[in-house]
């Protein structure tokens, strides 16, 4: 007579070891979960190196009395902010800044989409006119501004003497201080019409063809299609483009600052833009203090106005979806 014995559960069956993972196993597994930090971090080192620290630096040195030669003197907290907000020559660069800015920015973005919907069109030599709008931006600025400069001159330049064959006074470009402006801003727009033309012909080239189909058959014709297609649909690069402008146009330094042979912004300051002010106190003055309060200061006034266009932006954004 056999018997037979029983089997045991499952549960108290027993279990194989486990098996050892080996250096190549361990190495695998940080592999998979720290190389993609690795492969990031390169723009996080350099944005650390040539963004964050710099910006923490500058506001370092605008709460410390700061010498050129004599470096790091005592700490003065907030002195150096209150002798730059309480300086007529800060509200008078702030004020040219903000101007030059609305004439430069706001004819731009307008001039660039409407160059991009001519070269979205159905051009002969298309290359050639897009290579032909991006030529200014390669244009160096010394360039730009020496010959534009000549262009206003007061007294022999081009566009006075333009205007001096249709009756009209000749305008101070240099002496007078929106006319001064006007011509600084023109020089803006030549440099970066072309630049952002091109941004919008990327974006409007990623519309569906599509919706220009049905617009069509809808009746809709080529103004229409513009405005209630294509601007639309530009709305992010709209954005991205304002955004941008504001920075480059809030620290235009180039221009201004060659508009002249003398670089100070004019003799009575009427196009000194902030840059130029902290260039000057920073190096004709050497109060590095005062300069890093000044550039804080032009800081916190591009975040602010950034913030402003985004949500001006994004409300018209929104309120036209919801009709």
């Amino acid at each position: 007579m056999s018997t037979t014995t029983p089997l045991r559960p499952a549960t108290e069956q027993s279990e194989p070891p486990p098996k050892r993972i080996g250096f190549g196993g361990r190495l695998s597994r940080w592999d998979l979960k720290v190389s993609p930090y690795l492969y990031i971090s390169p723009f996080f080192i350099l944005f650390f190196v040539t963004g964050l620290f710099p910006l923490v630096y500058t506001g370092w040195v605008a709460v410390h009395d700061w010498d050129l030669i004599m470096g790091q003197g005592e700490f003065v907290g907030a002195k150096n902010f209150t002798d730059v907000l309480g300086n007529r020559d800060f509200w008078n660069a702030l004020t040219n800044t903000v101007s030059i800015f609305v004439l430069s920015s706001v004819p731009q973005v307008i001039c660039a989409i409407t160059i991009a919907a001519l070269l979205d069109a159905n051009l002969r030599a298309k290359t050639f006119w897009r290579m032909g709008v991006l030529l200014p931006y390669v244009v160096a600025p010394v360039a730009v501004a020496l010959i534009f400069s000549n262009l206003f001159a007061d007294k022999f330049g081009l566009i006075n003497s333009l205007l001096g064959t249709v009756g009209i006074d000749p305008i101070g470009w240099h002496s007078q201080r929106l006319p001064s402006h006007v011509a600084i801003a023109t020089m803006v727009n030549f440099r970066w019409t072309g630049y952002n033309a091109l941004i919008f012909l990327a974006a409007m080239q990623a519309i569906p063809r599509d919706l220009y189909e049905q617009a069509s058959i809808d009746g809709a014709g080529k103004i229409r299609q513009f405005f209630s297609v294509t601007v639309p649909m530009l709305r992010p690069t709209i954005i991205f483009v304002v955004i941008t402008s504001t920075i480059g146009g809030l620290q235009i330094f180039d221009e201004a600052r060659l508009y002249d042979a003398y670089g100070r912004g004019g003799a009575d300051g009427q196009w000194q833009t902030l840059t130029i002010l902290l260039y000057e106190q920073g190096w004709t003055r050497s109060n590095f203090g005062r300069a890093s309060a000044i550039a804080v200061l032009l800081f916190l006034i591009i975040v602010a106005i950034g913030l402003v266009n985004y949500l001006v932006t994004r409300m018209i954004s929104t309120s036209e979806v919801k009709r």
